[in-house]
């Protein structure tokens, strides 16, 4: 793939991330980009990232090799519509978001599905932003790339080998796949989690749920605290698979509901041991859809500044902690004391400096 210019409309986290990735492995290739403000231009023009110092319009674009879209999806369509007319014929146009059905039917539309392919990074942050992009974002992250019939498979090919060499572990489907793929093990889940929260606080009528709630409640629902606007997109974009996933979610849950009810300790058992075991062999250092949570847990004395000083030791280490409590309710985790960091690195920090003083437990989550 000959490739000397790169076009970026929207430059946030993900955007900034593959822009960075893209200009520190391959610094010969010429960078441009547009965002919502013109500060993130001006940062990302400051780093060396791009070559513009402004805003720019769909028609500077023209002269691009690939173009990224990494908008909200409603936004990508949006641009994919104005870009048809503008782009040569060999440009190659891609976008980054979580749901692939309906960009790809707008490409199919606009006739371009022949220049279009569908691209979904599975790597985020709770951090968002060009300022909090980073070249490592990618590292071993799966990338779903989608496409249609009319993709000339060598260019899948080509476009498949440079996104690997950011450091990505690619993987091919059609949107549809992809749509209901995602709808099962992440627009589910976060629709589960919230429901699950909404169940709980309904029933919490005096405040007693809230106060003894245990670790597996709180990690269960920890995807709820996601953004309620981003949810209602991809809710309002992924109807179709996410009411498909819904159902056979549905059915799964008979089959526990009917155990229970017919008293039936043999199938209970049976349903149980198999969620265990698919569970345990989950990949568990691959980057996901989910977001991570970076925690470990450790034994503390209940003595008069016992948490002042675990947070001094790290603080003399420059670790930062994301938050820090007693665990009252300690049924299913070892450990007095919980701790959260913002990152893996930070964690591992942690962990090395307070091992030689305490008790330190982690859990393979």
């Amino acid at each position: 793939m000959n490739i000397s210019q790169i076009g970026f409309i929207g430059l946030g986290l993900i955007g900034g991330s593959i822009a960075k990735t893209i200009k520190a492995k391959y610094p010969e290739i010429e960078i441009i980009a547009t965002a919502g403000r013109l500060s993130t231009v001006t940062a990302a023009y400051e780093d060396g990232v791009i070559s513009n110092q402004t805003l720019l319009d769909n028609r500077d674009f023209a002269d691009c090799d690939i173009i990224f879209l990494c908008s909200p999806v409603k936004f990508n369509i949006s641009y994919l519509k104005d870009l048809k007319n503008i782009i040569k014929p060999s440009c190659l146009v891609t976008d980054v978001g979580s749901v692939k059905g309906d960009i790809t039917q707008a490409a199919i539309e606009y006739g371009i599905d022949n220049q279009f392919i569908g691209g979904h990074p599975m790597a985020g942050a709770e951090s968002t932003g060009y300022a909090n992009a980073t070249t490592t974002l990618l590292e071993n992250a799966y990338y779903i790339l989608t496409y249609t019939d009319k993709m000339d498979k060598q260019i899948l090919a080509d476009f498949d080998e440079f996104i690997s060499s950011l450091g990505a572990l690619t993987m091919t489907m059609d949107s549809k796949k992809h749509d209901f793929a995602v709808a099962c093990i992440s627009h589910m889940p976060h629709i589960i989690s919230a429901s699950l929260v909404s169940y709980v606080k309904d029933a919490d009528t005096d405040g007693i749920l809230k106060t003894i709630a245990a670790g597996g409640f709180r990690d269960i629902t920890r995807i709820s605290s996601s953004s309620p606007t981003m949810w209602q997109h991809i809710c309002a974009t992924n109807r179709e698979e996410i009411l498909h996933a819904y159902k056979l979610y549905i059915d799964s849950l008979n089959k526990f509901v009917e155990a229970i009810e017919n008293n039936s300790e043999d199938e209970t058992y049976k349903l149980f041991s198999e969620a265990k075991n698919y569970r345990d062999n989950l990949p568990v250092k691959n980057t996901g859809l989910l977001p991570q949570a970076y925690e470990f847990y450790l034994d503390l004395e209940d003595e008069a500044g016992g948490i002042a000083t675990v947070a001094t030791i790290l603080a003399r280490e420059n670790i930062n902690i994301k938050n820090i409590g007693i665990v009252h309710n300690r049924e299913f985790e070892q450990g007095v004391l919980r701790i959260e960091t913002y990152d893996q690195a930070s964690m591992d920090a942690a962990i090395d400096t307070l091992t030689d003083t305490y008790k330190v437990y982690t859990q393979n989550k």
